[in-house]
């Protein structure tokens, strides 16, 4: 073995001198070898085998149950072991016997050991605590190996879910700065090939969300520099000037509503009255979904009990100058009448001709030939109705029209 260590270590196969360090390595392996050869006892020869290689501080010699050597830096354990044998063997590694006894997976190897790796085809891989244990560069290496592939799937879910959490945190519409241009600059800012493998590093951990999400909105900014007007400059220059004088500002709603002198206060249309601009409206506060706002004609809201009354709160349209035009609201009507063929038709011709959208229709005929029609659909106030209702009136058939009130 001697010889052909040193025919090995010679330079272009010829025979030559080798350095000091080479000689002592020589020197030690001769000696093992007269050790093994001089001795009976294979006990004592392991004894004194583990005595002497802790003369080689910086490593640790451990032997597997087959007698192959593995060499590992100081403060190793049976991880280390395990990932030196084979990956396959590290992953599936469950525990593991020293010296024939069971041992935490923790425990620091010293030189001599005999150690037996136990794996199992139900292990879930290794544990991210496993990193903190370890010394051996290799063993890291397979184990962060490891999450990212076996893991890479579930990691890309769980950087969207932490990269979508952090952007609602801090009032971020990420659906609009989730862009293919500024996913290019995160990713050739951090070296990624693709957008799912910067996706699963913020999953595993590797890279902060926050550092994706702001990134991408600087970038978003950037491109989106909202231009001050002139009107800006003169509103701004209004809204001091009445504030100098004691006068309290106008502001827009933006759901067209003032509840008791308050704007943008959470509020909901009640879906059982379906209120427009130009109806009386009422606040009713809910609990824990903000204020409702019903026609003052609503059955519910003139049923309400006296308790309950005491929850009712002012309401009205804002000034139709500083409301949206374009908006619309969801009303109904429920049309009454004698059942005939074609009905339906002339009801529909007469939205299609005001272009009115339909969002649906409900009709029951009673035994008597009555039918009751009631037609969703989306309107932008209540003359707008008003001329509606006048239209139906005058098909043939139609006995009356009304909106529903609860």
């Amino acid at each position: 073995i001697a010889a052909h260590w040193k025919y090995k270590e010679a330079n272009n196969g010829n025979a030559t001198t080798t350095t000091v360090t080479e000689e002592e390595k020589l020197s030690w392996l001769r000696q093992i070898l007269e050790w093994q050869q001089d001795m009976s006892d294979n006990k004592e020869f392991m004894t004194l085998l583990k005595s002497d290689l802790n003369l080689f501080s910086d490593n640790v010699f451990a032997f597997t149950p087959s007698g192959d050597v593995k060499n590992l830096p100081k403060g190793s354990t049976p991880i280390d072991f395990a990932y030196s044998i084979h990956s396959a063997v590290g992953n599936k590694m469950v525990g593991a016997k020293v010296n024939g006894k069971l041992v935490p997976i923790d425990y620091v190897i010293k030189n001599g050991d005999q150690i037996e790796i136990i794996t199992s085809q139900n292990s879930k891989g290794p544990s991210r605590d496993w990193l903190k244990v370890v010394k051996s560069t290799q063993a890291k290496n397979k184990i962060n190996q490891w999450f990212r592939s076996e893991l890479k799937e579930e990691n890309i879910q769980h950087g969207k879910d932490l990269i979508a959490a952090y952007a609602k945190a801090k009032g971020i519409n990420f659906a609009e700065i989730n862009k293919p241009e500024y996913q290019e600059k995160i990713r050739r800012k951090y070296g990624f090939h693709d957008w799912n493998s910067c996706l699963a590093t913020v999953g595993h951990g590797g890279l902060k969300e926050s550092q994706i999400v702001n990134r991408m909105y600087d970038e978003y900014k950037k491109d989106h520099v909202v231009p001050v007007t002139d009107a800006d400059v003169l509103g701004s220059i209004a809204e001091k000037q009445q504030a100098a004088a004691g006068i309290q500002p106008e502001h827009k709603s933006k759901s067209g509503i003032v509840v008791h002198g308050l704007y943008d206060v959470a509020v909901h249309f009640s879906k059982c009255c379906n209120p427009v601009p130009g109806d009386e409206i009422v606040g009713f506060v809910t609990r824990g979904r903000g204020i409702s706002i019903h026609r003052t004609d609503c059955v519910n809201i003139i049923n309400l009990s006296k308790i309950e009354k005491d929850r009712l709160i002012e309401a009205e349209w804002q000034d139709t100058a500083l409301m949206d035009n374009g908006a619309e609201y969801q009303a109904d009507l429920k049309i009454f009448c004698h059942d005939r063929s074609g009905l339906l038709v002339d009801i529909t011709k007469i939205f299609t001709e005001k272009e009115i959208n339909i969002s649906g229709i409900q009709s029951k005929t009673s035994k008597q030939g009555i039918a009751t029609i009631e037609v969703f659909f989306n309107i932008r106030g209540r003359d707008q109705i008003k001329v509606l209702v006048e239209k139906l009136r005058q098909i043939e058939s139609v006995i009356d029209v009304e909106r529903t009130t609860g």
